[in-house]
């Protein structure tokens, strides 16, 4: 089977009136078989050189020894490309998953006169890489990027960088810094799979990007800092005022309007929950819980009041019933020569006693008015209390939330 490839390598083939170009590629090809992996020693590996420009292109490179040349012979031709689906590619794949329908399809291959093929193809993949957005948008993430062959062992293939590692790590001239990530670095390591099947060959690359965050403070974080002085300074409006009833609705609906929107912004991820979002949504909560107190107490204080005036209307009513008792109709018509005679006697006394009933009425309205007054001046010092300890708990969460937002910026850009 070697003697056979051997003799694809045209060394001592003559000049053919054909164009060299064209007599190349017939040698090159004639007798070619892509089935077979390209070596003359079946016992030596394949070694394929895996190179990453985090950009858009994966460059890989390995040597076929059945599509070599003496370039003397051939007008100095020392580099052609032949069609990829003509001769043998080794199945390197990335472990993660990769988008097929986005990766263009590059039907060419270079090969120089020394067999080295040079397939350099650009791709996009999308990883599946564990997003931490606890620290949005002040996040840097670590995807990376793993090499393998499928069925070939690392007997027959090998993996090996095409560059050294420190280049690697350091290259970050392909990558667009100007869009909404920044590269950081990109390590490299390598290692040998061990399983069941056999030994694989494993490349893998750490890419490390962080965010920009300048567009997601201005659209973000500024108007939800704003949301929460708006709705702090609502406890400065009394508690029994409708009006703060209200203005805090108006600050809920917006508040709801905002997370909507932040929703669209933020990622998912099921391993963390951004920062920002735990905030907005205690703040939420502060604001929910002062609503309803708001509500409740009004109610409250409005039902008592009513009861209170029913319950004075129904002494002045029962006072003076009392006290200008009826008296039957025949004892009037027999007493009436005892009224007459006792008239100028009774009608100051009955005058006293009609003053002392109205005086009574008066003072249980007074003291059914002061008890009413007491009741509720409790209730309005256990309201300010729970709003003192209700603005004070979110003087202290947005204090938290802006040291939280500063210390993540200065570890971001440190």
């Amino acid at each position: 089977m070697g003697g056979k490839k051997q003799g694809i390598l045209a060394i001592d083939t003559p000049h053919s009136s054909s164009p060299a170009l064209h007599h190349l590629t017939k040698q090159l090809l004639q007798t070619y078989r892509k089935e077979v992996r390209p070596v003359h020693n079946w016992t030596q590996a394949t070694t394929v050189y895996l190179d990453v420009s985090v950009h858009a292109v994966l460059d890989v490179v390995w040597d076929d020894e059945f599509l070599s040349w003496n370039s003397s012979m051939f007008d100095e031709i020392r580099e052609i490309s032949l069609p990829l689906s003509a001769i043998w590619a080794p199945d390197i794949i990335i472990n993660e998953y990769v988008d097929i329908e986005r990766s263009p399809d590059l039907p060419y291959v270079y090969v120089n006169s020394s067999g080295t093929i040079k397939h350099s193809k650009p791709i996009q993949v999308v990883s599946a890489c564990n997003l931490e957005t606890y620290a949005f948008p002040f996040d840097v993430q670590n995807c990376s990027l793993t090499f393998s062959s499928i069925l070939h062992t690392v007997e027959d293939v090998d993996l090996a960088f095409l560059r050294s590692t420190e280049d690697i790590t350091h290259d970050q001239k392909a990558f667009l810094n100007d869009s909404e990530w920044e590269l950081l670095s990109v390590s490299s390591t390598y290692r040998i799979l061990q399983n069941s099947a056999g030994d694989f060959a494993q490349i893998q690359f750490n890419v490390v990007i962080r965010r920009h965050p300048l567009v997601y403070v201005v659209s973000l974080l500024i108007p939800s800092i704003f949301l929460m002085l708006v709705d702090l300074g609502s406890f400065y409006l009394p508690p029994t005022c409708q009006a703060r009833i209200l203005f805090k609705t108006s600050v809920l609906v917006g508040y709801t309007v905002f997370r909507v929107n932040m929703s669209d912004e933020v990622p998912r991820s099921a391993g963390s929950t951004p920062l920002i979002g735990v905030f907005f949504t205690v703040c939420m909560a502060f604001l929910v819980l002062s609503l309803s107190k708001s509500i409740l107490l009004v109610k409250f204080l409005y039902d008592e009041q009513c009861s209170q005036q029913e319950q004075t209307l129904l002494c002045l009513r029962g006072d003076t019933e009392t006290d200008q008792p009826r008296m039957d109709p025949r004892a009037q018509l027999a007493g009436v020569a005892e009224s007459s005679v006792c008239q100028e006697y009774q009608a100051p006394s009955g005058t006293l006693m009609e003053v002392w009933s109205q005086l009574r009425s008066i003072g249980s309205y007074f003291q059914t008015q002061e008890q009413v007054d007491r009741q509720e001046l409790g209730w309005l010092a256990l309201l300010q209390r729970f709003d003192r300890l209700l603005f004070h708990s979110y003087l202290v969460l947005l204090g938290l939330y802006a040291v939280t937002l500063s210390s993540l910026w200065v570890s971001w850009s440190g």
